[in-house]
């Protein structure tokens, strides 16, 4: 009896330590693509079928907002041209000749998802939607997207058309960068004033039920986010969310039951109740002394502010080391802040990362700064009979031209 009471209290242990060393199950989500992704570290905390891509509908529009936050005021003045009022699906009903700030047009796409001021706002930038789709797709590829293809500013489906659940999170992690996006993107409701060809006031509501206060889906942490809907694409949602400083980004696509409003914050409560975002490392730290030769050693600076994802209080610090990946610097001269390499962030010697680093100090190689020197010791000890033959040769050669100049002056005078 005693044996079993003692090996059933050494299951419970272990059973215990089990199921607080592992990860917590995540809930479950409709969508097809779905991702929870920590902003900072760009760590993936939950993942389904994230590199597969989907036809993203109006959640394309975070990308449309991006460029116009990156490439212009928000005060800018735009006049609609003769395309964006044929915009098929959801618009407000502009008019060729129209004025509208950018600022205006941004509430337009960004709360009623107005396909008229996508195509207004790709216009203005790029002078046509083919041309800009060719941006959307270039800031996509600099930003890591790598199953993305954009071919329309406002998500109308096309079946080139498409997207990845973690291509679109990596969008809507840059665009909460701009505190303006934020500002917008939380706001309930709007009213574009009279314009030139509108003798009434234009009131936007919001789609976005996470922020709206009023809404049985209201998540006080949610940023902001972007919802989309073709009868081919099915349902898609995108949003970021903010926690005590931790910011997490949500996307899911291709949902077929619309429950994206109920996934998305069970999927940021478990980020949020779960996952600590640390800083290891602050741009500009020192984290190792690299030795170039035997008399020189310089100073290793990581260039990035670098996090990472913990389950809450299971960090250790001692397990976090740093391998160099650094060029070789023996003859060269490296100046200060230099770009020099790279280093492996491990963690319990698991890669966990890889940040740029560079020179902590000047650097420049001994031979160089004794070159003068080192060159006038070889030659004085190499050399030193060799200057002494060439000296008295010269000294030789200048007498007997001496006397002979003499003996013709000598001759002229007589």
């Amino acid at each position: 009896m005693k044996k079993f009471l003692l090996m059933l209290a050494l299951l419970c242990i272990f059973f215990s330590y089990t199921v607080k060393a592992s990860t917590p199950k995540p809930p479950e989500v409709s969508a097809d693509g779905a991702i929870l992704m920590d902003a900072k570290s760009l760590q993936i905390l939950y993942s389904k079928n994230i590199d597969t891509s989907y036809p993203p509908a109006s959640t394309t529009k975070i990308m449309t907002a991006l460029l116009t936050f990156e490439k212009c005021n928000l005060d800018d003045l735009v006049t609609v041209g003769k395309n964006p009022p044929l915009a098929d699906g959801s618009k407000i009903y502009i008019h060729v000749g129209e004025k509208l700030t950018v600022e205006q047009l941004l509430h337009g796409l960004l709360l009623s998802s107005a396909n008229d001021c996508a195509e207004t706002l790709a216009e203005y930038m790029a002078g046509s939607k083919e041309n800009f789709a060719k941006m959307m797709n270039q800031r996509a590829k600099e930003l890591g997207c790598t199953n993305t293809n954009f071919v329309n500013p406002s998500g109308l489906y096309n079946k080139e058309h498409k997207t990845s659940a973690k291509d679109l999170a990596l969008i809507m992690n840059e665009l909460v960068k701009h505190e303006e996006y934020i500002k917008i993107a939380k706001t309930s409701s709007y009213k574009i004033p009279k314009t030139n060809k509108m003798s009434e006031e234009r009131p936007l509501w919001n789609g976005n039920r996470l922020i709206q206060s009023c809404s049985g889906y209201y998540y006080k942490y949610c940023e902001g986010g972007k919802t989309g809907y073709t009868v081919q694409s099915l349902h898609s949602y995108v949003a970021s969310a903010k926690k005590d400083g931790h910011r997490l980004i949500v996307a899911l696509v291709h949902d077929g039951h619309k429950t994206f409003f109920k996934d998305a914050p069970l999927l940021f409560n478990y980020g949020f109740d779960n996952f600590e975002s640390l800083k290891l490392y602050s741009k500009g730290d020192t984290i190792d002394n690299y030795e170039i030769n035997d008399n020189s050693k310089i100073p290793i600076n990581i260039n990035e502010d670098f996090y990472y994802s913990f389950l809450k209080n299971q960090y250790q610090k001692d397990k976090t080391k740093v391998e160099l990946k650094i060029e070789d610097l023996e003859n060269k001269t490296i100046k200060k802040g230099t770009v020099i390499g790279k280093c492996l962030i491990t963690y319990d010697n698991k890669t966990i990362g890889m940040a740029e680093v560079t020179a902590g100090s000047n650097y420049t190689p001994k031979e160089i700064l004794g070159i003068n020197m080192n060159f006038a010791k070889t030659k004085s000890k190499n050399s030193l009979y060799t200057y002494l033959l060439f000296a008295l040769g010269i000294l030789f050669i200048s007498i007997i031209s001496m006397r002979i100049i003499r003996k013709r002056k000598a001759k002229k005078n007589s």
